[in-house]
């Protein structure tokens, strides 16, 4: 079984940073893509962006620009620092991976954790 962490939400004012880290555990042969994606109140959730194992990065048009994601292959952990944050930028942050464990390629998501960004 294989399950995925988010960490690092939390409340700050407009213009601040955060950094989300989502370390992935369990039964992993291998990782390749790794993303973001998050959800506003009454919205739909939407990509945030994605690395590649080999880090190539691709981001939403919001996230370019302020957002940075990057990835740790040794610790199965990628990380979302975002930067001059919006209150628009608030949402429930999902991680999200392509994972084998073995035997086949399988998607998993974090539960999820909390961005709130006040003017």
């Amino acid at each position: 079984q294989v399950q995925l962490v988010e960490s690092g939400g939390g409340l700050v004012q407009a213009g601040r940073s955060l950094r989300l880290s989502c370390a992935a555990s369990g039964s992993i042969f291998s990782i390749a893509t790794m993303g973001w994606y998050r959800q506003a109140p009454g919205k739909q959730r939407e990509s945030v962006g994605y690395i590649s194992t080999r880090g190539s990065v691709n981001y939403a048009d919001f996230a370019k620009g302020r957002f940075t994601i990057s990835r740790d292959n040794a610790k199965n952990t990628v990380y979302l620092q975002m930067n001059s944050l919006k209150p628009e930028d608030t949402g429930v942050y999902y991680c999200n991976a392509q994972v084998h464990s073995g035997s086949a390629w399988n998607e998993h998501w974090g539960q999820g954790t909390q961005v709130s960004v006040s003017t």
